[in-house]
């Protein structure tokens, strides 16, 4: 279990997030139900957004559920992975997402193996880079590549503010 940020501004856009933060803005201001039921439906859909993004990657996961907090731009994730590997591609999966800023691991795994480290890209950013930089070796950037499959289609496709899973060798 662990706290991950993210950059919030960054990643796939599969919600309204500005509309999450008006709403949660609107239920803190007026204390009235109907902000707090529409804050409450602007999280729920965010949150079924996230889940059905990790479910079409994929991922297998027993009993994965997914929440969204509006007012912290906050996910939790729960569930058991297979492997330490498809959980990390979870969590990845849920920051990696535009309005989130931070994911909260409440998963667990059936096989457990040595935990990944994070690179989080900045502009100018390749994979070879980061490779080097990680493993001393650019020409192992393939495995860096493996690791964040399906969320990256193309080595060369990774852009600033996007979270990567740097495995260990």
């Amino acid at each position: 279990m662990g706290f991950f940020s993210f950059i919030k501004d960054a990643g796939e856009k599969l919600f309204g997030s500005k509309d999450a933060e008006a709403a949660a803005a609107a239920a803190q201001a007026a204390d009235d139900a109907a902000a707090k039921e529409r804050l409450d439906a602007t999280n729920r859909q965010a949150g079924d957004a996230i889940q059905a993004y990790i479910e079409a990657q994929g991922l297998t996961i027993t009993g994965l559920t997914v929440t969204f907090d509006a007012a912290s731009s906050t996910v939790n994730i729960f569930g058991v992975a297979a492997d330490q590997a498809t959980k990390e591609k979870a969590l990845l999966c849920c920051g990696n997402v535009s309005g989130v800023s931070n994911v909260n691991d409440n998963m667990s795994v059936d096989l457990s193996e040595p935990e990944a480290t994070y690179h989080d890209v900045v502009k100018g950013d390749t994979l070879w880079a980061i490779a080097k930089k990680a493993y001393g070796d650019g020409n192992k950037y393939p495995a860096i590549f493996e690791a964040n499959k399906p969320m990256l289609s193309h080595p060369d496709k990774i852009y600033p503010g996007q979270k990567l899973r740097i495995p260990p060798l």
